[in-house]
Parts: structure tokens; C-alpha cells; sequence
């Protein structure tokens, strides 16, 4: 009887070792950000309000972890409402047509850098699926009276002629490459 009782034990424990965790974003600490080049003179910048966020870790690896998140395309905001408004129109985002841009990660890498990671994955904007390469800085945990939380930067350029936003085809007026820049913080669940 003493070994059944330790043979389910040892399985609780090894089955909690390997248990999944899963985080929600934190909207209140996040910002999803964007900047492009307007006249090769300067940037703009912008971000997108409205998103959700799952991370799921198996342990303590980051390398484990999956990445999910969906962006509400009609919450782009650049503090400008005419050029926020054109953004949404069918020049840019088609937002009646495709209201949500979507990331699901393939793999994450370690660099062999500290907290630095490659995250991969596949990023959907207006039904074009492309895999992109996010530069990952891993921030740590924290526990408080909150609970646990989990912070992170990722960084990435995109081209947008990729996702057939193809106003300006020239890019003389309004750049090709779009630098995204995310700050996230996920609570854990």
C-alpha cells in the first residue's frame, strides 16, 4: 500500500513539474506601438488599443512558451483622426472587411545572449499570413499582492506591401518597413 500511494505521488508531482501555466496581457501595462516613415524625413508613430493576449509556459522555459494574440485593427491610433480614419479606410486596413490582425508563434529560441530571445511565428494581416522574426528581451517575474507577473519587449520590422497595404506603392511619401515595438506585461491565470 506504502508503494501505491508513493508511485501516485511521484506522478502528481512529476504531472505539476510539467503542468502549463497559462498569462493573459495585461492591457493596463502593455502597448502594442508602430512608426513609419513619412517623406524619409521623419516618423510617425502609432499604436493599437484594443488586443488580447495568451501566453502559455510549460515550467520555467520561455522557450516552451506559445504566444497567441488578436488585435482589434479598428483601435489603430496615431492622435491624428483624420489620418487614423484614412488608416481604417480600404487605402490602408479595410477594417469592415478584416477588423482583426492576428500572431500565433511557431518557436522561440534562445540567443545564448541574456533575456534575449528570437520568437517566430505567423502574422496575419487582411487574410496574408507571413512568419515574422520578433527580437525578445525577457523582463523576469514578479510576484505581489496582485499575483504573478510575467514582462517582456519585442521588436520587429515588417514591409507592408507583404499584407497588401499598398497605398503609396512608390514608399516616397509613406515607407515600406514598419517598425513594431511591444511592451508587454502578463498576469498569470
Amino acid at each position: 500500500m506504502k508503494k501505491f500511494i508513493s508511485l501516485i505521488v511521484m506522478i502528481f508531482l512529476g504531472l505539476s513539474s510539467v503542468a502549463q501555466t497559462e498569462w493573459k496581457v495585461d492591457p493596463y501595462h502593455s502597448s502594442l506601438n508602430f512608426n513609419i516613415s513619412h517623406s524619409g524625413i521623419s516618423l510617425v508613430n502609432g499604436n493599437f488599443l484594443e488586443y488580447t493576449g495568451n501566453l502559455t509556459k510549460n515550467g520555467e522555459a520561455l522557450t516552451d512558451a506559445q504566444f497567441d494574440f488578436t488585435v482589434q485593427v479598428k483601435s489603430i491610433n496615431t492622435n491624428v483622426e483624420d489620418r487614423d480614419n484614412h488608416l481604417r479606410s480600404a487605402d490602408f486596413f479595410e477594417v469592415d472587411t478584416y477588423p482583426e490582425m492576428t500572431f500565433k508563434s511557431t518557436k522561440i529560441l534562445a540567443t545564448g545572449k541574456p533575456e534575449h530571445y528570437l520568437l517566430y511565428g505567423q502574422l496575419t494581416i487582411k487574410n496574408i499570413t507571413k512568419e515574422v522574426i520578433f527580437d525578445v528581451y525577457y523582463g523576469g517575474t514578479v510576484k505581489s499582492k496582485q499575483g504573478e507577473k510575467l514582462g517582456m519587449k519585442a521588436k520587429t520590422t515588417i514591409n507592408r506591401f507583404d499584407y497588401n497595404i499598398n497605398y503609396d506603392p512608390t514608399a516616397a511619401g509613406i515607407g515600406k518597413e514598419v517598425g513594431l515595438v511591444i511592451h508587454l506585461q502578463f498576469a498569470k491565470q
